[in-house]
């Protein structure tokens, strides 16, 4: 027998409500963030993507394996609130999923450290869908191919996403058009250089908590719902209602 749950959320100044599907037995969905190259806004997508998944009704645990443990300083900063943050070694990944599929868990989101070594394989092959953030600049976008070739040797689909892009100019249409070019499935969401997400960040919040009706928080919305059909996410689309 199937069950539902759902949340209403404010974007934008739009009500909209979330459904999530699962039947008994379901198994946890799990996305992996994973880039080369250092700076590109991992931790910034992991924590608003499990921050927008909580908001949306989605139970979500957050497990961080970079060593800087960026994630982790997050949710210290979050003081308990959802969505918890797990940390351990890499080999313990499966363990961990495991662990958050008996806890309830409908979606667990994976931090990975800035390589492409066996930590990031190990990472990838437990992944429903690879997240790839990428930054609209030339070594960026020279360094992404390398995560794109770990999620063929995991045999993995992924999803690149333009992040921290400028705000003025066509750089960013420009990366994804050469990104698409090259074979690499690149999502029609793009995330701009937006002063929420470091201000938030230094609270423990999410763009979504704390600028509810800025363009971040659009963005991110926007982003959520497509890495959530592409991961298998058995969700309805929002509805627009009176909360």
């Amino acid at each position: 027998m199937s069950r539902y749950y759902s949340a209403c959320v404010l974007w934008c100044g739009v009500s909209y409500v979330f459904i999530f599907f699962t039947m008994k037995g379901a198994v946890v969905k799990t996305l992996v963030i994973i880039s080369q190259k250092g700076g590109a806004g991992k931790t910034t997508l992991a924590v608003n993507l499990a921050a927008a998944a909580e908001l949306a009704g989605l139970p979500t645990i957050l497990i961080d394996l970079d060593p800087q443990g960026s994630s982790r300083v997050w949710a210290e900063q979050r003081g308990g609130n959802a969505p918890e943050v797990l940390s351990d070694h890499p080999k313990q990944l499966p363990a961990l999923i495991s662990k958050a599929e008996q806890a309830g868990a409908g979606l667990v989101i994976v931090d990975t450290a800035p390589n492409a070594d066996q930590s990031a394989l190990i990472a990838a092959r437990a992944a429903d869908l690879i997240v790839i953030p990428c930054r609209p600049s030339v070594y960026d976008l020279a360094a992404i191919l390398a995560s794109v070739d770990l999620t063929a040797i995991a045999k993995k689909p992924h999803v690149a996403v333009i992040n921290a892009a400028p705000i003025q100019g066509d750089v960013a249409n420009d990366a994804r058009a050469n990104l698409g070019q090259q074979g690499v499935v690149v999502s029609p969401v793009i995330v701009h250089q937006r002063a929420a997400f470091p201000n938030s960040a230094i609270v423990g919040r999410g763009v979504q908590e704390y600028e509810p009706r800025g363009k971040a928080s659009l963005e991110i919305a926007e982003l959520f719902k497509d890495v959530a059909k592409r991961a298998g996410l058995p969700i309805v689309e929002p509805i627009e209602m009176e909360c």
